[in-house]
């Protein structure tokens, strides 16, 4: 068997009971397309129903930090919804699971994570665990990237973003987290 009779759901199968069962799939695939358009719809509309009340609580127009991680957390659940549905449209398309924007969809999704913690409540030990999550997708992605490389200077490009953005903001959390009590009075 060839890997793409293995990994297909092809409507064209020979046995007539494995033809019904793709079928089957493939509609309980496009209806969770479909659900992942509406849970994408409503998370537009919460953020933006967050963000407008939050504006119009005294002081107004004035966000706090904590409101401010809280709508970067809603919009970035919201990217990680729409790269789900990507996935799930390119499987309908080519049968195939892309591996890498799977670990795409799961780097975005970790970024989310680092970037709501709470360093107040979390130990060391999460936060160093989530660094290595962090590195350990960011390796998996590069080294998917360089296996089939469309340029010299894309294959790079995500895995350097990624671990820029992910030392600045740890760097920005830290620094701030060290600075804030001192601000306070």
């Amino acid at each position: 068997m060839t890997e793409e009779e293995y990994s297909s759901l092809s409507p064209h199968e020979k046995d007539p009971y494995m033809r019904i069962l793709n079928k089957v799939i493939r509609w309980g695939v496009k209806v969770l397309a479909g659900l992942m358009v509406a849970i994408i719809l409503w998370g537009i509309f919460d953020v933006v129903w967050v963000f407008l009340k939050r504006l119009r609580e005294p002081p107004f127009f004035i966000l706090k930090v904590g409101d401010l991680l809280s709508l970067f957390g809603a919009i970035l659940v919201v990217l990680i919804a729409i790269e789900i549905f990507i996935n799930i449209t390119l499987y309908l398309r080519e049968d195939v699971i892309h591996v890498r924007l799977v670990v795409a969809t799961a780097l975005m999704a970790i970024a989310r994570k680092v970037i709501v913690f709470d360093y107040k409540e979390l130990g060391p030990q999460y936060i160093y665990a989530s660094g290595a999550v962090v590195l350990a997708l960011g390796i998996t992605y590069w080294l998917l990237r360089k296996k089939a490389p469309e340029a010299p200077t894309n294959a790079s490009g995500p895995l350097l973003t990624t671990v820029t953005d992910m030392c600045g903001l740890f760097f920005v959390l830290s620094f701030t987290s060290v600075l804030l009590p001192k601000l306070s009075v």
